[in-house]
């Protein structure tokens, strides 16, 4: 493992960085930037065809050397949702953590609270989409929409940041792997992996763990494959987003079957938080399926322009 991408430089070339790149770090910024380059595409095909209106931007005039206000795409909001979805994702990631690990907190607050360490996704994503939806709202942005666009690039930037997890070697692999039971075709190191040099400095011994990173990764390549093909779909504002909540929390659910994590006790069931996450997370997706099962007026705003002219569910 390279929990240092750094490090592969040395390895490779013999070249040391005099500031050391973290793995998990760079791959969390891979999947920012790809998620932002996603969603903005989606917002600029959303605006061209007339399904979400113009926003008022403040634009640079180059002969008046000032700014002024002009119409423009929803896709100029890019950059702050993106700004926002780092902060509150890091903050929400972060409460939730604690929030799981209140023994650690009291014993020690200030270095978990600044630790690099212990980020969960469910908590990241929650606070990053409640901002998001609250600041969207406030542009005049149809916010379902917006939750639209945002999830295919979501579910794939959360395969890439996996790829993070299984490069540093962070704990988020699996359970003892049994060789026994390999299918002949698939090489060992999708089955079984001992994580050396991982961040933890924990020893894994032989046959190793399952590597539960590149599973979620490859899954969330399929799922972030299906969701962009459903993009155009002609049902009301926000039903990409919830089928991405139910395959999400599928996705999720099925992987802790083979994961080590903390058990807790829930009305007399042993389950992990994220298990009990993602029920709530199919719950949800099927609900707001269901519920946004009806197709939109056409078109909800003149293309291009931003005049609204029917409904913006």
């Amino acid at each position: 493992m390279y929990p240092r991408l750094s490090d592969i430089f040395r390895d490779l070339f013999g070249f040391e960085f005099p500031i050391p790149i973290y793995s998990f770090g760079a791959m969390m910024a891979v999947a920012v930037i790809v998620a932002a380059w996603l969603t903005s595409l989606e917002l600029q095909r959303m605006h061209a065809i007339g399904r979400i209106g113009s926003v008022r931007i403040q634009a640079k005039d180059p002969r008046k050397k000032r700014t002024r206000e002009q119409n423009a795409s929803p896709a100029e909001l890019i950059g702050t949702i993106t700004t926002i979805a780092i902060v509150m994702g890091v903050i929400g990631a972060k409460v939730f953590h604690i929030l799981e690990n209140l023994d650690q907190f009291f014993a020690d607050p200030l270095g978990m609270i600044f630790s690099t360490g212990g980020l969960t996704f469910y908590g990241g994503l929650i606070f990053a989409g409640v901002s998001i939806a609250w600041y969207v709202r406030k542009k005049g942005v149809p916010v379902g929409a917006v939750a639209d666009a945002v999830a295919p690039g979501l579910i794939l930037a959360y395969g890439i940041g996996r790829i993070g997890c299984h490069l540093a070697g962070d704990g988020d692999w699996g359970i003892e792997s049994n060789l026994a039971a390999k299918p002949d075709w698939l090489p060992t190191w999708l089955w079984a992996e001992t994580y050396p040099n991982n961040i933890l400095n924990v020893h894994i011994p032989e046959p190793g763990v399952y590597p539960t990173p590149l599973y979620e990764f490859a899954m969330a390549v399929v799922l972030f494959a299906g969701l962009w093909a459903l993009r155009k779909h002609p049902f009301l504002n926000g039903w990409l987003f919830f089928v991405y909540l139910t395959m999400a929390g599928v996705e999720r659910f099925l992987i802790e079957q083979i994961r080590v994590n903390v058990v807790m006790n829930l009305f007399g069931m042993e389950v992990t938080q994220a298990e009990f996450i993602s029920v709530l997370l199919i719950i949800a997706g099927l609900i707001g399926m269901a519920l946004l099962w009806r197709r939109r007026p056409e078109p909800e705003v003149e293309p291009a322009r931003g005049v609204r002219i029917g409904d913006k569910t």
